[in-house]
């Protein structure tokens, strides 16, 4: 998906796109209509040349980074540096503060799909890492709990919630989330 306030340099841009094997689905004019677009065609990819682009377009890309993300790539003239942080927050995986170089736009499309590839397996590991912890404090609640209610050491609560897990085929963190509102409750009720 191609945008670009330009009409004429949007048709060279996409040419030069199709020279390289590109399939342009949909030229924009502007960000408006971006999120819409994004969820008809399903873009591959999407690269944006504008010549100054604005707070809508990062607030556009904001949101398709969080519910639909896509490699994007933006040539802009804007050369301010927390304009291009803002942009990169935003979700753009390649940023060139120059024009559209058709002899380079198929490099800096595969370095966009690499960086955003690299970044989606990032945010992944990152993802699997905090519900590893949360459910790894989850087991430690429940087993101190459990330490408190039966008067048994740190072992000896695992162990159980371990044969647990093992004879109902649940997991660690299924049995310490039953093993917790039995307790709490067990906690609340008692005078």
């Amino acid at each position: 998906m191609l945008v670009d306030d330009h009409p004429q340099r949007a048709a060279m841009v996409e040419a030069a796109l199709a020279r390289c094997g590109f399939r342009v689905v949909a030229v924009l004019a502007s960000a408006s209509g971006l999120l819409f677009q994004m969820e008809r065609q399903r873009p591959d990819v999407v690269m944006i040349d504008l010549e100054s682009p604005d707070r809508d377009i990062l607030d556009s890309l904001a949101v398709l980074n969080r519910h639909q993300p896509t490699p994007v790539v933006m040539f802009a003239r804007e050369q301010d540096p927390a304009f291009i942080r803002e942009a990169i927050a935003a979700g753009v995986s390649a940023y060139l503060a120059e024009g559209v170089d058709p002899d380079k736009v198929r490099t800096v499309i595969e370095v966009a799909i690499a960086q955003f590839g690299r970044y989606q397996a990032l945010r992944q590991e990152f993802e699997e890492a905090r519900q590893q912890l949360a459910e790894r404090n989850l087991v430690d609640r429940a087993k101190r709990l459990l330490m408190a209610h039966q008067k048994i050491d740190e072992a000896q609560a695992y162990a159980q919630m371990r044969k647990l897990a093992m004879n109902t085929h649940q997991t660690m963190a299924a049995v310490a989330t039953g093993v917790l509102a039995i307790l709490d409750k067990n906690s609340a009720e008692s005078p």
